[in-house]
């Protein structure tokens, strides 16, 4: 059975290659002008905590991280606040952050059934298949809220916090059209997700559709690298030598080294400027041209694998091999908490409780996060986990019996009750939470050092908040057996926000990236017998036409330099055509013949109006434009006989 024809189905009339194909490299028409913002401020939207941080144009070696958060953790630093996001009944913001945990958490029981609290959704990106701008979240009362909306209340509410902290320091009201707005995501989300961002950010007022330059996505481990480069000695741990790299001893201990640079670390918080010097790290020294090094961005959600490769003089950088990774965040060793608590205590109950008793479920997330801390390879004294009252009183009720009862009777050895109403847990236990995660990740860094592209790499560098897990640290020291140095930055939770901050003041520090995707457009094509498919034929006026022809503009890990420019001339197939329309088409696979091809999609489409205009040529020819490089991609269409241009940005949500 043959696939039906798009082509045919559109009914529209189509377009024929003219010329052969050029590539334009970026010219210097094409060089974007500078507009002079005065201060760049990226946003760390991550999975479990976010946090912004600027720089002035004038000063871009003073980076400064966000005023210090009200609320906070035990056993957390919080210079990052937590992603969570809270809604008054008829689903209007109210809080964000640790504001909204409180809030929510003092509300009365049947009052929080009311409100819509949400958190840790940031995922739902990544994991949505058919992503569109009706894509819903759910919140903790298993209410359906869209979540564009949701994301772009936490983008307004850091937009609002970063204008108000500016506008205090200049002393007057700082105005938004003087920022650069940079914001991050994971480097391994699929299109439809970076452009999710990106409407959320119009939809919160950060920047207009009219002037998109004025808002960066930046790919969270490209970001890190940048910061990366700029380290000094006393701002790393390198596991390599086991030594911290500050005037510490050297100390056997992984994490004795990370314990002791978090210490200096906050020594030197009480001043939220950092100074980012001019140079080279020294690190970064020791690199030549051609070197490699792959970032681990190991956060709360997805760990992202990038693999650079340095060019000089510049010190720019080139992406070897296209962002890979996985839904292996840190979270997951929550989801393996909330399992365990399954078997002890019945999945019927904590579905249950969740619902009943959100606030309380909330509370004892954040008493198991400050647990989950503490676990490090060599510890041989057992976690406790404080459990909620109303956790012990709604189990009584539930099941007729007690927790200590319940936790007896479970085959689950290694978790134990204390009679100060706490989870004792022991080591192995918490260790064995840790394990599928970590495993995923080590599976990924194995699958990726075995590939060709990937041999000699020189350092290793670990950041997102994950990797401060000294049971994370140890696993991929296993791994490498010395393959490669293992650089671990102190502030490795701020290492992205800084590191986009420092991409927002130059973006054009990252020259050579890898394409995630094939692009072309569907075309018309002179019928071959034999090497066309006969369901492919079209006979239009006298002349017979293969439809569907997947002309491919870019291949999936091609490397495309920042700017590039590929350019195609086109005639429509018929000359009296009055609105020509170009459709644009993606597919993860390396190569495609035809649009019909499994795994290819539209994902943008062109109308340029020529009616009323005579082309002076035989043939009228349509120039197609597609500019890569850019974490975006553009479009554009030039009827060449009037100069009639039509720009589309590639849209990866309408379905």
């Amino acid at each position: 059975m043959a696939t039906p024809s798009p082509a045919k189905s559109m009914g529209d009339p189509g377009i024929t290659p003219l010329s052969p194909t050029h590539v334009l490299n970026a010219s210097e028409e094409n060089e974007p002008t500078r507009h002079p913002y005065v201060v760049v401020v990226a946003i760390d939207f991550g999975t479990t905590s976010s946090g912004y941080a600027y720089a002035f144009n004038k000063e871009p070696e003073c980076i400064h991280t966000m005023r210090r958060w009200e609320g906070g953790d035990p056993g957390v630093s919080n210079q990052k606040t937590p992603t969570t996001i809270l809604l008054t009944p008829d689903k209007k913001f109210h809080s964000f952050g640790y504001a909204a945990r409180d809030f929510y958490h003092d509300l009365d029981p049947t009052e929080s059934k009311q409100w819509l609290y949400l958190e840790k959704f940031k995922m739902k990106l990544h994991t949505t298949a058919n992503l569109s701008i009706d894509t819903d979240l759910h919140a903790a009362n298993g209410k359906r809220v869209k979540a564009l909306d949701i994301f772009a209340y936490a983008l307004a509410f850091f937009k609002e916090q970063a204008l108000k902290e500016l506008s205090d320091q200049a002393g007057a009201d700082f105005d938004n059209a003087d920022v650069r707005w940079v914001i991050t995501v994971p480097a391994i989300w699929k299109m439809p997700a970076k452009q999710f961002m990106r409407e959320a950010a119009y939809k919160a007022g950060l920047v207009s559709r009219d002037n998109p330059d004025q808002l960066i996505i930046a790919l969270e481990p490209e970001a890190a690298s940048i910061y990366c480069r700029k380290l000094r000695l006393h701002q790393m741990v390198d596991l390599g030598t086991k030594t911290a790299l500050n005037g510490y001893s050297p100390t056997e201990n992984v994490g004795g080294a990370m314990t002791q640079a978090k210490e200096h670390v906050r020594r030197n918080r009480q001043s939220r400027t950092f100074l980012v010097e001019n140079v080279i790290g020294e690190l970064w020294s020791e690199l030549t041209e051609g070197d490699r090094y792959v970032v681990v961005d190991c956060g709360g959600g997805t760990v992202d694998l990038t693999v650079h490769q340095i060019r000089l003089p510049e010190g720019h950088l080139k992406e070897l091999y296209k962002a890979s990774g996985g839904p292996h965040g840190s979270i997951g060793i929550d989801y393996e908490f909330e399992k365990l608590l399954c078997k002890i205590f019945g999945q019927d109950f904590i579905d249950q409780f969740k619902i009943k008793r959100p606030a309380a479920w909330v509370d004892l997330m954040i008493a198991f996060e400050s647990r989950k801390r503490a676990a490090t390879p060599d510890r041989s004294n057992p976690l406790n986990i404080n459990l909620p009252f109303s956790f012990i009183d709604y189990y009584k009720k539930f099941r007729g019996h007690s927790v200590e009862h319940a936790l007896r009777k479970s085959n689950v050895d290694f978790v134990k009750w204390s009679s100060q109403g706490m989870l004792r847990m022991s080591p192995d236990a918490m260790n064995a939470l840790f394990k599928p995660t970590i495993d995923h990740i080590i599976q990924h860094l194995t699958e990726l050092f075995d590939r060709p592209e990937v041999t000699d790499i020189k350092f290793l560098f670990l950041v997102g908040g994950f990797a401060e897990s000294p049971l994370l640290q140890q696993a991929v020291q296993n791994m490498l057996q010395g393959r490669s140095r293992i650089i671990i930055p102190h502030d490795v939770g701020l290492t992205i926000l800084k590191g986009a901050v420092l991409f927002g003041l130059d973006p054009s520090v990252i020259k050579v990236r890898r394409s995630p995707l094939t692009y072309g457009v569907g075309v018309l094509n002179r019928f071959i017998e034999g090497k066309h498919p006969p369901e492919k034929m079209l006979v239009k006026d006298g002349t017979r036409w293969c439809t569907d022809v997947f002309d491919t503009f870019i291949s999936a890990d091609q490397s495309v330099a920042l700017g590039e420019t590929v350019k195609r001339s086109y005639t429509p197939a018929k000359p009296s055509q009055q609105v020509i329309v170009i459709h644009v088409y993606c597919s993860e696979k390396e190569s495609a013949i035809f649009i019909s091809d499994p795994g290819v999609r539209k994902c943008g489409t062109l109308k340029l109006d020529v009616s009323g205009t005579e082309s002076p040529a035989a043939r009228r020819e349509i120039q197609t434009l597609m500019q890569f490089g850019d974490t975006e991609i553009r479009a554009m269409a030039i009827d060449v006989a009037t100069s009639r241009s039509v720009k589309a940005s590639i849209d990866f949500l309408s379905q």
